[in-house]
């Protein structure tokens, strides 16, 4: 899982910085069309190099929409659903307005945005493998609640910064974002192992869905809660968004636990 999840890291490195620099260099629509050509490649990639996976279809022979309806109605499936919802709302309730905080309130300069991403990227990057060890050498829970305090922390530190340099932004970043990705990876882990073989395609393609929409939930409340007088000006009520943030990671911890405790109640049947 954290392998896996390092492509998140490589976007940071990658991603949002060519992202700023051809959007400041030309206009903001050009890393949109730069996503479709992207989607392209990766499109006929998938369809030349990846393999099927179908030997799970010979464990269930029920039709597609009604094995789906199943899984989701499968109360020990119902808590891994709501916890993956809990830790997506709290992780992108504050991500969309990361940029204009920064500048607005932070008072770094627009052309700093893209160093800045760059190096917590590379951090982020570096210390997956090491939360995927750590993830599968100790208790997963124990691990996804010490991150969680991590970035309960960092949070609070965060929404609270008054004009600082773009060093102390930069490391207040990579704390934030190593709660983010340490807990992330437990956390999915986690919720790979609950379905049983024959439901973990349809539990996954859930859990992924439900993940999607409470982002895009997340985003809307942030934009409800956040406000803004004019373009230049600093962001306000931004303090508010942390604590919901707060309180959101410390409703997901015990809902992870209860993950936990299926998890090793089913391993130890």
């Amino acid at each position: 899982m954290s392998f896996i999840q390092m492509g998140f890291g490589m976007s940071q490195i990658v991603g949002i910085p060519l992202s700023l620099f051809i959007a400041n260099s030309w206009n903001w629509k050009m890393p949109f069309f730069m996503i479709v050509g992207l989607a392209v490649v990766i499109f006929l990639v998938i369809i030349v190099y990846m393999k099927p996976v179908k030997e799970h279809l010979n464990l269930e022979r029920l039709p597609a929409l009604q094995h789906m309806f199943q899984t989701f109605k499968n109360k020990n499936y119902q808590i891994g659903f709501v916890a993956t919802m809990f830790m997506s709302l709290g992780g992108y309730l504050m991500m969309p307005w990361g940029s204009a905080y920064s500048v607005n309130n932070i008072g770094i300069s627009q052309g700093d945005l893209p160093l800045m991403f760059m190096v917590v990227g590379l951090v982020t990057f570096a210390i997956m493998p090491i939360a995927g060890i750590l993830s599968d050498k100790f208790n997963k829970f124990y691990v996804f609640a010490a991150s969680s305090i991590l970035m309960v922390i960092s949070v609070i530190i965060y929404t609270h910064l008054s004009r600082v340099s773009l060093t102390t932004l930069i490391l207040v970043n990579i704390m934030m974002m190593m709660g983010i990705m340490a807990r992330m990876i437990p956390s999915q882990a986690l919720a790979a192992s609950i379905p049983e073989m024959k439901d973990r395609g349809a539990f996954m393609s859930i859990n992924s869905s439900l993940q999607q929409l409470a982002g895009g939930i997340a985003a809307l409340i942030g934009g409800w809660i956040v406000t803004q007088k004019n373009e230049m000006s600093p962001l306000e009520n931004f303090d508010i968004l942390g604590y919901l943030v707060i309180a959101l990671i410390l409703i997901n911890i015990y809902l992870t636990y209860r993950v936990h405790q299926y998890v090793t109640s089913k391993n130890q049947a």
